[in-house]
């Protein structure tokens, strides 16, 4: 089997919810792509006064990006900063904690279910005999502790995953990015782009990669890899003398907190195959339209999906997974003072300056 397939599966997995703030709808479609390794997070009510929404764009397989959306909102909650109100930095460190929590004997394991690789009926994993506690649905303790024995030594997974999520507070927007997938507010009918997209052409990525003892090809880092930060693709990590921040690849993820007010209307998560159809301002304005005639927000998540869809596979754009996520603020938003909002209209342009530059 191919990259592609010989003809798309349009077949779609959508999702509608909301709370007393907020409202959501979300799809993705496999395509024209010959297995999906995308996966999604989608928790309006992370805790009393916190929604959390992500996407995760696989590559190399689904497994990594099924981690993340397993694992990375739980993440968010365990860390001290979190209950301190620094949400910044307790997301920082999720996306952290996910490399370290993929390396070892249990995360080969969690990874092996995940790209389901267990025998149903032998309960082997390539010549591991399984424990049940693992595989029973039930979380284990959140220690992930070396573990001694078969694949105590692995290093974590070749594949990876783009990591692209939104934390929304009162009326406080955190959004984190590692990787190509973006999240963008509409404010007044305006796109403002809350991520950039971590290609390695851009200075920065460019100077930490060959910094690290990587270098470009074509685009791609060492040839091979089309994006400057992921979670995941430990063959890039392995210089044992830099932090994980200063790898080659990096989990390191961009954090851009803005201030809601009433102006704004909703924001967009979405992997680049969407991205590489549609630009920010077009898919904020095709939403726009589709709300005049439809409230489901997943139908409209649909549509996009639909529209992207490209109608072979000769050109390559509109060829790829697509997932996309729609967060509709549901009643005006009381900022906290006129200074805060002024302040997140100034980031909000700079911002979207930069991605646009990108």
């Amino acid at each position: 089997m191919g990259i592609y397939l010989s003809s798309p599966k349009t077949e779609k997995f959508s999702e509608d919810g909301e709370n007393d703030r907020l409202r959501y709808g979300l799809s993705s479609m496999q395509g024209w792509r010959a297995t999906m390794e995308d996966a999604h997070a989608a928790y309006p009510d992370l805790d009393d006064s916190t929604s959390f929404f992500g996407v995760y764009d696989g590559h190399g397989g689904k497994v990594v990006a099924k981690f993340c959306a397993k694992f990375l909102h739980k993440q968010v909650l365990k860390h001290e900063a979190y209950e301190a109100g620094d949400i910044g930095s307790s997301v920082q460190r999720a996306f952290f904690r996910m490399d370290e929590m993929m390396r070892g004997q249990r995360g080969w394991r969690e990874l092996a279910v995940l790209g389901d690789k267990i025998n149903k009926f032998t309960g082997m994993i390539e010549g591991l005999i399984w424990s049940p506690r693992s595989s029973d649905g039930n979380d284990q303790p959140d220690d992930w502790a070396f573990e001694e024995g078969p694949h105590s030594d692995f290093s974590g997974p070749t594949s990876g995953s783009t990591a692209c999520v939104a934390i929304i507070r009162k009326n406080q927007l955190i959004v984190a990015n590692a990787g190509d997938s973006r999240c963008v507010i509409s404010r007044k009918g305006q796109a403002y782009n809350l991520s950039r997209d971590h290609k390695p052409d851009l200075e920065a990525e460019k100077e930490r990669i060959l910094k690290a003892g990587g270098f470009i090809h074509a685009g791609r880092v060492n040839g091979s890899l089309n994006l400057a930060r992921a979670i995941g693709d430990m063959e890039f990590k392995q210089n044992k003398f830099l932090p994980a921040e200063k790898q080659i690849v990096t989990a390191n993820p961009d954090i851009n907190t803005v201030e809601l007010c009433d102006d704004d209307d909703f924001i967009v998560i979405a992997c680049d195959g969407i991205w590489d159809c549609m630009s920010s301002q077009q898919l904020v304005d095709f939403i726009h339209e589709q709300l005049h005639s439809e409230s489901k927000l997943s139908v409209v998540c649909e549509r996009v999906l639909d529209r992207c869809l490209a109608p072979s596979t000769a050109g390559g754009e509109g060829c790829d997974n697509m997932t996309m996520i729609i967060v509709q603020f549901k009643k005006p938003i009381q900022a906290s003072s006129s200074g805060s909002d002024q302040s997140s209209q100034s980031r909000l342009t700079d911002t979207d300056s930069k991605s646009e530059e990108s």
